[in-house]
């Protein structure tokens, strides 16, 4: 089952200095968070604004050729989430028959954005907590100095030579 969903926001995760958009259900409460490239988190902001570009950039190009081959993209898909990785799919429809098409998901939300489709995910992926971003080299090492603050020299046993 999949619900629909509206981008919340989209937000900078002070931790992992990643772009993350907010996927929030259109009849409810729950959010996922999904962490996306610089590049992407642009490509949608612009979208979202509403910024025109005198030259097409990549997600507006797509969109242009899809409606050149008289396809629509009916809808976007975030599906799985595998070893920290999301994974998405493009639904297009061209002459009857219906594609789906691997996507990543920030690349699936630019597309749809532009061609007006609505946004979908796994409700599997609403229910679960929210995935976790690795720590950084700086979190390590204060997780590290502060476990080595705490310890005991009675931890490590006595010595005997």
């Amino acid at each position: 089952m999949v619900v629909e969903v509206k981008i919340n926001g989209l937000a900078i995760d002070p931790q992992a200095k990643s772009h993350v958009v907010l996927l929030k259900e259109a009849d409810g409460e729950r959010v996922l968070p999904i962490w996306i490239g610089p590049a992407e988190a642009q490509a949608i902001a612009r979208e979202l604004a509403g910024e025109r570009f005198p030259r097409p950039l990549t997600h507006d190009l797509l969109a242009t050729i899809l409606e050149g081959l008289h396809a629509r993209v009916t809808r976007a898909v975030i599906a799985d989430l595998q070893d920290n990785t999301f994974f998405a799919s493009l639904i297009i429809e061209q002459g009857g028959e219906v594609l789906s098409i691997d996507a990543r998901p920030s690349d699936s939300i630019a597309v749809a954005l532009r061609c007006n489709a609505p946004l979908f995910v796994a409700e599997k992926l609403l229910s679960m907590p929210a995935p976790q971003a690795e720590p950084s080299e700086e979190e390590k090492r204060e997780q590290l100095r502060r476990f080595l603050e705490n310890l005991d020299p009675e931890d490590f046993g006595k010595y005997n030579p």
